[in-house]
């Protein structure tokens, strides 16, 4: 199968979804436009959990559903996922257990414990061991090891996003999606080049954790010995090929932004636009503030769960 999503499945994800959560808002940020920009901002932290993942983790778990019996998902995961796939598992009726690295955002720690997930932190205080611990967990039989990376189903979640943008405003010349394991940015992206082949799509990642704008660069995958960001969301450094064969056929350039563009944009989204974001979510507005372009342009903020310590990094009184 495909690493994209085709239309069909982008539609059916629609149906289904919308019977849990509503669209998006799409808000026009007047602090980021002018005379030759218009700019929005799409806002996922109004879903449950505060971030993008609900509707993945929603639509894969559905369809894996309906192909048979489920007596456990699992997923392993920096935070938002987790929080999702126990969203998605407590809404429909299926124990989850949730592996985490060492000492992870404790914000989205809380919001697992609070949907009644397991909760196994293992290893690093990366993901690495975490997968590898799922991994070996979900051989069991009835274990449906929900991995966002690789799961075949999940992107038709995202997809919808775009489908979203596209029906709330019209002629959009550009959208900035922020990149942690691509599952986001291979559903808007699929979304919005079956759409609108016109629209670019830019992909963001941390400087810190460079994979797959390195491997979109490079044309395969070009892992990174760490991946050390603020970015939780972010923090992916083993690139998948089949991610990276699918984001260079729909992201149309990429961008890296730092740890400091990251808490400007966070600062900026607070007071200027009242919309509060964690380092990922803030990414794709990292990325205009430094690179800004003509036109009618959408930013995706992606996650809003932001921990005490980047508040304080970030300042301002947030």
């Amino acid at each position: 199968m495909s690493a994209l999503p085709d239309m069909s499945a982008i539609r059916e994800a629609q149906q289904l979804l919308r019977q849990y959560f509503a669209a998006t808002p799409l808000a026009r940020a007047a602090s980021l436009s002018g005379p030759k920009a218009d700019v929005y901002l799409k806002l996922e932290t109004a879903l449950p959990t505060g971030s993008f993942k609900p509707r993945g983790a929603m639509y894969a778990l559905i369809k894996n559903l309906q192909r048979g019996k489920i007596d456990e998902v699992t997923a392993s995961s920096t935070g938002n996922h987790g929080a999702a796939t126990a969203f998605a598992a407590q809404t429909l009726g299926v124990p989850a257990t949730i592996f985490l690295p060492e000492n992870p955002n404790p914000v989205k720690r809380k919001k697992i414990e609070d949907l009644g997930a397991r909760i196994v932190s293992q290893g690093s205080s990366d993901l690495a061991a975490a997968f590898r611990k799922a991994s070996e967990h979900s051989r069991r039989p009835g274990v449906y090891f929900l991995n966002d990376a690789t799961d075949p189903d999940l992107p038709a979640g995202p997809a919808t996003i775009g489908v979203e943008i596209l029906g709330q405003c019209e002629d959009f010349s550009a959208v900035f999606v922020p990149m942690g394991d691509t599952a986001l940015i291979r559903g808007v992206g699929g979304a919005i080049k079956q759409l609108s082949s016109r629209t670019k799509v830019i992909g963001v990642q941390a400087e810190r954790a460079p994979s797959y704008v390195l491997s979109w660069r490079a044309g395969k995958p070009v892992p990174t010995d760490t991946c050390n960001t603020c970015a939780d969301g972010l923090a992916t450094r083993t690139p998948e090929a089949a991610n990276v064969a699918a984001i260079r056929e729909v992201v149309d350039d990429v961008v890296l932004v730092s740890e400091d563009q990251m808490m400007d944009a966070i600062r900026h989204l607070y007071l200027r636009e009242t919309v509060l974001a964690e380092p990922a979510g803030a990414a794709a507005t990292a990325a205009y503030l430094a690179n800004p372009i003509s036109g009618r342009v959408a930013l995706l903020v992606s996650g809003g769960n932001i921990t005490d310590d980047i508040r304080k990094r970030a300042g301002a009184a947030l």
